[in-house]
């Protein structure tokens, strides 16, 4: 069997901007293990993480990489045959400048750029002359993506009621031309070209008899390609029509799936896999050559990238012709010196109830209030022992092992949600029935809770500086801390309680609804909650 990948570029796309910054030692292990695997090519996703001359609060206190690691980097990843590409942002996506008051005057809305300000342009000159010092490489992806609210504040306010479509090109132009003045060729996200050219249409709808206007696609800069993305769907089928239907508009588009480790503590490798492979086999099957497998970071980046090997590796034999599944472990257990199927066992957090489905529980019941429960609707009973399970069966695996620091976080995240997960539900029936026995039980679990929401942090805390910068971890700290006071103060009143201090507790009076909308509690439907703030309080943060 041929052990060459079939595309001409292939590679990982990690997000280094939402608050996780990898450590420059971590992002040599990541090229010397994806490097190994068949990957050439290595994106480096920083909105604002990385130096930009004159613009001190680009990135400040962020983690940002300096251009002397930049450099490191790019020579590393130089001697191992891969290719660093930056990958940043040149019109939205740039929630984290918009705090600051240099940069306030030069925002259309929320985190878009405002269009056709020369202060916008010096800026991103200032970017491009960044990656033309500290990158070998004269390919940019710009993003480009989700400014679905261009135009519609200081931009309207400015020049009135224009063509959207017209100012997301007038800028895109602009920012091809500061790149052909550096020598560089760009790459951009599609959903924006490709829902103009279509009608709105990304994603589910079915394109293949799409028209693709001829005015939209005549648009597209000579300099500029598209990567389309997709990191939902499992049907070969949907992934054929959305390649072709971009071939009609751009010729030589590129694919980005997921490797999703996002939203979430513990990872999806199942999940990847379940929408990664019909994708590799569609850009197969039509001759796609450029193919990047992305791992965001959105709402806190808790999950360790290094969590989704299995699915890295996977893929990269996928890309290779190789759908022998049985093959496919052997070669892993061979590579990484633990077996493909223990270190799946990492996925188990992230749904006790229904595997191979996009459902984030470890996250939200870590956060889900003991008082307000916002999420004990999708409580169906049993989880703790579930989780008290899973705990056990990764407190046994890969011992000996690097990899080891990864099922101590999970593990001891799962031995936190066997007490918690239920708790919730639990105080509030033990509340109405003013069993003092009872409650007496209850108010020591909560002290069992806090000990194990200490084992917890310090492993985390372990996982992240193993992985990561510093900056960021004051997140962590603000999260996890704040879940421990809180669990701290719910016990002290249930005291009050007992000891008849208090004869009420107002939260656990008010009666429940669903976290969904239904008109009953559902506890059977499934839930994703990948925000923080919308799972820990309805209260204004």
């Amino acid at each position: 069997m041929e052990n060459k990948v079939k595309f001409q570029r292939f590679g990982t796309m990690v997000d280094c901007s939402r608050n996780a910054v990898m450590k420059v030692d971590s992002l040599k292990r990541w090229i010397d293990i994806t490097s190994d695997l068949g990957y050439n090519a290595l994106l480096l996703y920083t909105e604002d993480t990385y130096e930009v001359e004159d613009n001190p609060y680009f990135g400040y206190m962020r983690g940002r990489y300096s251009k002397e690691e930049l450099k490191e980097v790019d020579a590393y990843a130089l001697s191992k045959g891969m290719e660093l590409i930056p990958c940043i942002q040149t019109l939205a996506h740039l929630n984290a400048i918009v705090a600051w008051p240099d940069y306030r005057p030069h925002v259309d809305v929320n985190d878009i750029l405002l269009v056709g300000d020369e202060k916008v342009y010096e800026l991103i000159d200032k970017m491009f002359a960044t990656i033309a010092e500290c990158y070998t490489t004269k390919v940019v992806n710009i993003g480009m993506d989700e400014a679905h609210m261009l135009g519609r504040g200081k931009y309207y306010d400015l020049h009135g009621e224009v063509n959207r479509f017209q100012i997301f090109v007038e800028h895109l132009k602009r920012v091809a031309q500061i790149a052909e003045k550096y020598g560089f060729t760009l790459e951009m996200w599609s959903d924006m070209f490709f829902r103009l050219a279509t009608g709105g249409k990304y994603g589910s709808e079915d394109v293949s008899k799409t028209q693709i206007s001829e005015e939209v696609t005549k648009q597209i800069p000579s300099n500029v390609q598209l990567i389309y993305w997709d990191y939902y769907h499992d049907d070969k089928i949907h992934y054929d029509n959305m390649i072709q239907a971009h071939e009609k508009m751009k010729k030589g588009t590129g694919f980005a799936g997921g490797l999703y480790a996002w939203n979430s503590i513990a990872p999806y490798n199942e999940f990847s896999l379940r929408t990664l492979v019909p994708g590799l086999q569609s850009c197969m099957d039509n001759g796609v050559q450029n193919v990047f497998l992305t791992i965001w970071g959105d709402d806190g980046a808790e999950c360790s990238k290094y969590a989704m090997l299995p699915a890295l590796f996977y893929a990269s034999e996928i890309a290779k012709g190789n759908n022998d599944a049985d093959d496919i472990k052997v070669k892993f257990e061979e590579k990484f010196g633990i077996s493909y199927d223990t270190f799946m066992l990492l996925d188990l957090p992230d749904s006790p109830r229904k595997r191979g489905m996009l459902y984030n529980p470890e996250k939200y019941l870590f956060y889900n209030d003991c008082f307000t429960g916002l999420l004990d609707s999708t409580i169906a009973g049993g989880e703790n022992a579930q989780y008290a399970y899973t705990a056990e069966q990764l407190s046994k695996a890969a011992k000996g092992t690097e990899w080891r620091y990864l099922f101590e976080t999970q593990e001891n995240l799962c031995a936190v949600l066997s007490i918690k997960a239920e708790l919730g539900r639990r105080t509030r029936e033990v509340y109405q029935s003013r069993d003092r026995e009872v409650l007496v039980t209850l108010i020591q679990d909560y002290r069992t809770m806090l000990q194990t929401m200490q084992d917890f942090y310090y492993t985390y805390r372990k996982q992240w500086f193993t992985d990561n910068k510093p900056h960021g971890f004051d997140v962590q700290d603000i999260r996890i801390g704040g879940v421990i006071r809180r669990i701290q103060s719910c016990m002290e009143r249930l005291q009050e309680l007992y000891d008849g201090t208090i004869d009420r507790i107002e939260e656990l009076e008010e009666v429940q609804l669903d976290f969904c909308g239904a008109r009953e509690i559902l506890a059977q439907e499934i839930t994703v909650c990948g925000s923080w703030k919308r799972a820990i309080t309805t209260n204004v943060l």
